[in-house]
């Protein structure tokens, strides 16, 4: 199936969101010669990435609720006049309802077109609507009843297929709702549980049920797809290494034997042709850690947190892709470009303390900042030297991304890089990072997503309290000799 665009020259783009994603979409924009503009929460009218853009507008008092306000957005593109926008991720990017009401409005969506958004973001119908590519799938349920008859339907389900058993949210992603169910005494109760976190997460109960595929690993595919049918893939990434399902370190590319890393790119594409896919997306799989045999998972029509890994490995900035199709461009990327030369590592660094249960440490003030430098180093954030912590949205800080000329050398530069990460003020994960770089099964590239819940009884965060406190000395006695050179 095919859907037909008219082509249009973008001259002006609103960015729907906020943080390090609306500063990443403003630098490709500023470098195809496109004005934009960042729409902004009261809690957030300090915040640095204002002022890269041409233009910022306050759409309320927040916090959250504006950039989830459709009507708001719609009226701040208006007001500033855009003709397109840009959703980022998360908030209203995978709402199919948002793109439609830019398709309604005559602005151009940064994305796929609400039909697929909406096809694709309740799971259940997602795996019916993909079936038709041959691709293979976990056994899996339709939307589970409320009640006493969808406890039923579960407990059938769970008979023929056994324990244990994966309850999954059918419209919502980033692991809110998911909850392993290992015996029938638990059943009614994980259900229970289950429904009321997506209920409250998506303003939806609707839940469906899978096969738990134990310690797989969870590997996802990048696409990008034209107007006119070009489905092309760049590449594999890992995203194993996972915190209550919720990833916390990516890795391009996967490492896999180049036969199935080829049958599961060839099953991306097929998928996104099924659907008639437009825009880039991110095609998600389940692989056993022995077998090798893989599963389609769901497919994601939004850009991921962890785009930068593919990008820094083939040299593609998947956003500008993004605006280029938006705008009615085909697709011209040949074959060749998509190597993936290396390995590349991308790690999120929060204001959490990993001691704590990960617990948020917003509301500190960042008091040094002394990021890490070098060849294939990259950094993506809205964080510096008096920074404070929001409290209101989520904790990250930096995204960091490294790259080698092969697994063992990409490791040491991202160690070289997290001991000379100096963040003082809040909590961060940077020692947990540091901890898992010295874990044996991390450095021979062996894990899945078991790994974190398998390792942590053992994982020490080295203190480095010499370490951090000659830094700290060194930068203090820098900005001494910039500001009052007659000292010295």
């Amino acid at each position: 199936m095919s859907i037909k665009f008219r082509k249009r020259k973008i001259k002006k783009l609103l960015i729907a969101n906020r943080g390090e994603i609306a500063l990443r979409i403003v630098r490709t924009a500023r470098e195809m010669g496109i004005e934009s503009v960042v729409v902004f929460e009261k809690p957030d009218r300090e915040a640095i990435y204002l002022r890269f853009a041409d233009e910022s507008i306050c759409i309320g008092d927040g916090p959250r609720i504006d950039y989830l306000d459709i009507e708001k957005i719609i009226w701040a593109a208006r007001k500033t006049g855009a003709d397109a926008i840009h959703p980022g991720y998360g908030f209203l990017s995978e709402n199919p309802e948002f793109a439609a009401a830019c398709e309604r409005s005559g602005i151009t969506f940064i994305g796929p077109p609400s039909r697929i958004i909406n096809v694709l973001g309740n799971k259940v119908i997602a795996r019916e609507s993909i079936r038709r590519a041959d691709i293979p799938f976990i056994p899996g349920t339709y939307d589970i009843s409320a009640g006493d008859r969808g406890l039923s339907e579960a407990m059938a389900f769970c008979h023929r297929y056994g324990y244990p058993i994966m309850i999954k949210s059918s419209g919502g992603g980033g692991g809110r709702g998911i909850r392993r169910v290992d015996t029938e005494e638990e059943l009614p109760t994980q259900l229970r549980r289950a429904r009321a976190e997506v209920r409250k997460a998506f303003k939806s109960d609707a839940i469906f049920i899978e096969k738990c595929i134990v310690a797989p690993r969870h590997i996802e595919v990048q696409i990008l797809a034209d107007q006119y049918g070009n489905v092309i893939h760049l590449g594999t990434r890992d995203c194993s290494i996972q915190r209550r399902h919720q990833k916390l370190l990516e890795i391009a590319p996967a490492k896999l034997p180049p036969e199935v890393t080829e049958a599961m790119c060839e099953a991306a594409v097929r998928a996104a042709r099924e659907v008639g896919y437009v825009n880039a997306g991110t095609v998600e799989f389940l692989v056993d850690s022995r077998t090798n045999e893989f599963w389609f998972m769901e497919m994601n029509t939004r850009l991921q947190v962890e785009h930068t890994v593919t990008e820094e490995l083939i040299n593609i900035d998947i956003i500008r892709e993004q605006i280029k199709i938006a705008e009615g461009g085909r697709l011209e990327i040949p074959p060749g470009r998509i190597q993936l030369p290396g390995k590349a590592i991308q790690v999120r660094v929060n204001a959490e303390d990993p001691k704590n249960n990960f617990m948020p440490d917003g509301g500190k003030t960042v008091t040094q900042y002394l990021p890490p430098g070098g060849p294939g180093i990259r950094l993506d954030g809205v964080v510096y030297q008096g920074y404070k912590v929001p409290t209101e949205y989520d904790s990250l800080l930096v995204k960091m991304t490294v790259r080698g000329h092969n697994w063992r050398q990409t490791v040491q530069r991202l160690q070289r890089a997290l001991d000379l990460f100096l963040i003082s003020g809040p909590r961060t994960t940077i020692p947990f990072y540091r901890a898992i770089c010295a874990n044996r099964d991390f450095q021979e590239e062996c894990f899945n997503t078991d790994f974190i819940p398998g390792i942590s009884s053992d994982l020490r965060y080295p203190r480095r309290v010499e370490e951090i406190k000659r830094l700290e000395e060194f930068i203090s006695e820098v900005h001494t000799t910039i500001f009052f050179p007659n000292i010295y």
